[in-house]
């Protein structure tokens, strides 16, 4: 058993072979200057030699290193995650590595390796990123790692870990990217823009000593009056209003932008959203449909509300089937009792598409603030740039031209129904949600 794992762990170096190519082609000449065999054979002991001494250096010390892959609890969905790997060396020389990592199948990365080097009893630690493009479990195999001396004429290998596993999440990355818009002072940041409040659509909540910069509106001449100084009204957004994340998970949402699903796009989205419209003091909801209503959570504010939408927005599966908004309609009308903002992530790619789920949409805007949210096919874009050369290719402008003009009569018509829409591109989906979320808080539509 032995001396079959040893056989399996032993690799050739690469300088081996060089050498063993130089001393082929010395015996190949010495056909005709016979003193270059007894070179090329005097070559070939001392390589001999060499080799040997270099197998024992390697295989002699029987533990020779320790390694292990330091994976985070999960991964988050579409962003770079870093996966570091700790090497330690107990040989009494510096030695290179080459390590070679059985990442998960969802990657399709067959030509991962990392090379690098560790002193002699020392320490490295070797990261790499991988950008996962699906939520689900990801299952790494083992470890790999190839090690050689100086010499480099052998390797052995080391073979570290059973399967591990790691979940892939929404993006939680992205919502903790854009966490920081609680904070009013920077709403601008990421492409947010800051929306001047209309009227006072908001709850008091105390009288404060007036500073430079507030709005001279607000002025409580009685406090002001009492105290003998300027003394304002202090007013929040008003808080605990019910807003839901609907998703349409049917066939529509498959269409994949840069290696993403637009629902993956929606999910990531509503994820960031949510956390936002709770630091916000609101209720935040999720609905998520197709042929059917695949999950209801109901409108919460609470502290772990924020956890609970991340599990069900990874547990989100579906067959991409048809939407049934009529279904929709009818859960809405149910179970959603109080005048709320629902944010509807779906896509339409025609108008007749957009008109046969009309009178859906008219009905649920009635009594709550409908959003409805579709994407630009940001692939067009490449054909309606593109100069065209050819007849066929003139053809194809025109189609794409129709196609993203017939999006923006969508937009007039939804509007002109009283339906607020946005209208975007995937990789802009998470802003102008906001966006939109913060102007209706704003205007105090809700």
């Amino acid at each position: 058993m032995r001396i079959i794992n040893f056989i399996k762990n032993l690799y050739l170096g690469k300088r081996l072979f060089f050498i063993l190519a130089v001393l082929i082609v010395l015996f190949l000449f010495s056909y005709w200057w016979h003193t270059l065999f007894s070179i090329a054979l005097l070559g070939t002991f001392f390589l001999s030699v060499a080799f040997l001494f270099d197998v024992v250096l390697l295989f002699k010390n029987k533990e020779g290193i320790n390694a292990s892959r330091k994976l985070p609890e999960k991964f988050s969905n579409s962003d770079l995650n870093e996966v570091p790997l700790a090497i330690q060396s107990k040989y009494n020389f510096a030695i290179g590595i080459s390590v070679i990592d059985e990442i998960p199948v969802q990657f399709q990365k067959r030509d991962f390796l990392k090379t690098g080097s560790v002193p002699s009893r020392g320490k490295t630690i070797i990261n790499y990123q991988l950008r996962p493009l699906e939520r689900g479990v990801y299952t790494f195999g083992r470890l790999n790692i190839y090690v050689n001396s100086t010499l480099n004429l052998a390797r052995r290998r080391f073979t570290f870990g059973k399967d591990q596993e790691v979940k892939v999440y929404p993006s939680f990355i992205q919502m903790k990217k854009y966490a920081f818009l609680a904070i009013d002072n920077k709403l601008t940041q990421f492409g947010l823009k800051k929306i001047r409040r209309i009227g006072h659509t908001m709850e008091f909540e105390q009288i404060k000593e007036y500073v430079s910069g507030d709005d001279v509106r607000t002025i409580n001449w009685k406090a002001t009056a009492k105290r003998g100084e300027l003394m304002i009204n202090q007013f929040q957004d008003e808080k605990s209003q019910p807003v839901y994340s609907i998703i349409d998970a049917s066939r529509v949402m498959k269409m994949p932008f840069n290696g993403l699903t637009l629902l993956d796009y929606a999910i990531n989205s509503s994820l960031a959203f949510s956390n936002i419209a709770l630091k916000k003091n609101d209720k935040t909801g999720l609905l998520t449909f197709s042929n059917t209503i695949h999950n209801h959570l109901a409108a919460s504010s609470k502290k772990t509300h924020l956890n609970t939408i991340l599990e069900v927005l990874y547990s989100i599966s579906t067959n991409f089937l048809d939407s049934d908004f009529g279904r929709l309609y009818a859960e809405v009308k149910r179970k959603i009792t109080h005048r709320s903002l629902l944010l509807l992530y779906t896509n339409f790619e025609h108008s007749s598409a957009m008109q046969r789920q009309l009178p859906y949409l008219k009905g649920l805007s009635q009594k709550h603030v409908l959003v409805v949210i579709f994407f630009e096919n940001t692939e067009l874009e490449v054909l309606i740039t593109k100069k065209a050369q050819n007849t066929p290719e003139i053809y194809h402008k025109t189609i794409a031209q129709k196609i993203h003009y017939e999006k923006k009569l969508m937009v007039k018509e939804l509007e002109k129904n009283g339906i607020q829409t946005v209208l975007t591109k995937p990789e802009d989906l998470t802003v102008n949600t906001i966006n939109k979320y913060l102007e209706i808080k704003a205007r105090g539509i809700l």
